[in-house]
Order: structure tokens, then sequence, then C-alpha cells
């Protein structure tokens, strides 16, 4: 066969939609006898069969459902085509693809990106959420504009990229109040036996904390620990144990999981970081989350001045 005929492969897409000749005819405004010539001359220039008889019906063999997989796509793309032409006025949106590492808390990483959605050019988000290792693979090779991540880029990865400092906030313990009320000591007292959800091994904050509660000879009963940060969130929701969050985004996780504030770790820091492979940001959405970052996200609670002015540094 020296090339495929895509009228012909038109006509037998219609039978295989529809069902039968008759129903393909009348969508294409032709003969019965026509449609079935055409499906003849097919048959012969791919050299197989496409349909057999079942009763009055015909079925798609083997290599018609093979063919029928590609004649969707390559009709699905010119249906596409067909709708940007109609529309010369579409305007293109940019792309940005974000890897969110999953130790970052999903609220403050929704509070950060979401407005990059408000630009004035159209910006077509998305989003990747894994392990920080597999995502920087991801940035290296350009299929990422940005990550958000707890921690710098490791120095000990062959990736060239730039950590940009957003923010940082203190951490604050959160229960259901059922938990809440069978805590009668003070804080950090009530930590101690307490049921506990810890953050992973992979959660830049989790040494941190582990330090500060042996300091505080603080030995609570550690029930489960999450890589995922809402993953945590959603067991301490259904009481499994106490747990923790940024206090930065206090509000948001009292009203969103139906907790309360039990105490607050200041002491204990988590920070957020943007990881490019550019030193200085210049992509508009990215500039857009630093923005967001000073100006909303990590305002200390007190005088409205960031926790602490983002800094730029290679890894």
């Amino acid at each position: 066969m020296a090339a495929l005929n895509f009228k012909h492969l038109r006509y037998f897409w219609m039978v295989a939609k529809t069902g039968s000749i008759a129903r393909a005819a009348e969508q294409l405004h032709l003969t019965p006898q026509s449609i079935s010539g055409q499906l003849g001359e097919f048959d012969d220039a791919l050299g197989v069969k496409l349909f057999r008889r079942a009763g009055r019906n015909l079925e798609l063999t083997d290599a018609g459902r093979r063919i029928l997989s590609y004649a969707e796509e390559i009709f699905s793309i010119g249906d596409e085509l067909l709708e940007v032409l109609r529309d010369q006025k579409a305007v293109k949106s940019l792309p940005f693809r974000v890897g969110i590492a999953d130790s970052v808390s999903k609220l403050v990483a929704y509070r950060l990106v979401e407005p990059a959605l408000h630009l004035g050019e159209p910006v077509r988000l998305v989003c990747r959420e894994g392990r920080l290792t597999p995502l920087l693979a991801e940035l290296a090779v350009h299929r990422l504009d940005m990550i958000i991540a707890d921690r710098p880029m490791p120095a000990n990865l062959n990736v060239r990229g730039y950590s940009h400092l957003l923010g940082e906030s203190g951490v604050t313990v959160f229960g259901t109040p059922r938990l809440a009320k069978e805590r009668s000591a003070g804080f950090p007292a009530l930590l101690d036996n307490a049921p506990l959800l810890l953050p992973g091994e992979d959660v830049a904050i989790r040494p941190r904390l582990i330090h500060w509660m042996e300091a505080n000879h603080l030995r609570p009963r550690i029930v489960g620990e999450f890589d995922d940060s809402a993953l945590m969130k959603a067991f301490g929701q259904a009481g499994a144990g106490l747990f923790i969050a940024p206090t930065a985004i206090v509000d948001h996780v009292c009203e969103q999981y139906k907790v309360v504030e039990l105490g607050r770790i200041e002491s204990v820091v988590e920070q957020v970081y943007a990881i490019t492979t550019e030193r200085r940001i210049t992509h508009p959405a990215i500039v857009a989350i630093r923005q967001v970052a000073r100006q909303d996200v990590f305002r200390a609670a007190g005088n409205g001045q960031p926790l602490l002015s983002p800094t730029t540094s290679r890894a």
C-alpha cells in the first residue's frame, strides 16, 4: 500500500461507530452500496478483513479493532484542529509546570501557586506531586518549571538548579476536640504519652521535631508516620492522633479538618523553597509566587512583615 486513504478510513470509522453500513450511509449522506464498495477497497488495500458478519450486524475483527483505535485518535486530533481554526482569537496559554514535594503542606502549596492563575496572560497549570529526588530529575530535563519543597536542593545531586527560600513558619500541634478534652495537662506537657502522627523520614522537619521533644522530655506514642502531609492530616481529622502543620495556616487547618489548636512550637521551623533552573527568577508565574509568599503566606502574625525575606542559593 503506497499511502493510507483517509476517505476510506473515515468510512470505516463511521461504520464502526454506528454499527452498520446503513446508519453510516445516513450520517455521510451516501448510499449503502457506495459505503460497502469503499470498505471492500479498503480491505483490499490493507490486506486484512476489518469486519465480519454476525447475523444482520457487523462486528470488528481483531485487525479492525486495532485500526479503530488509531482512527479514533486521528479524527480526534482533526476535530481539535478544526476547533482551533474556528476560533482564531483564542489566546495561547502559558504552560506552568510545578512539582510539589509530598512533604509540603497542600494548603501552603495551594496558597502559593493559586495567584499564578490570575496573571495578565492565561496560564495552564500542570502540577506533579511526589518525592523530591524524582521531581528534581524532571526539573533537570525541563519537564518542570519549578519545584516547591521543604528543603533546598541536595548538594550531592548532579542537577543544575537554584534554591530560593520563599519563607518559613513555626509549627502548631492540632487534634480533634475529643482528643483535646482527653489531655488535661498544659502545652507542651500534654504531648507526653499522647497518640502522635509523625512526619515521615523524607520530611525535613522531622529531625528538628524529634530533637525538640527529647529536649522537653516528651515521649508521645507514635501511632503513624507519613511522608504525605495531606494524608497525615486526614488521619488526624479522623482522630487517629495529634499532628503538626505550619503555624502560617492555623485557621485553614482548623476550618478544613475540624480540629483545634493545642499549642505552637515556634522554635521548630518549617521552611519552603522554590527550586528552579534559573538563578534570577523571570517566569511571571514564579515571580507571582514569590510575591504572595512575601506579602501573604509567610507574614508574621503581629507586624505584617515577612518572617524571612526570600533569598537565593546555589545547590
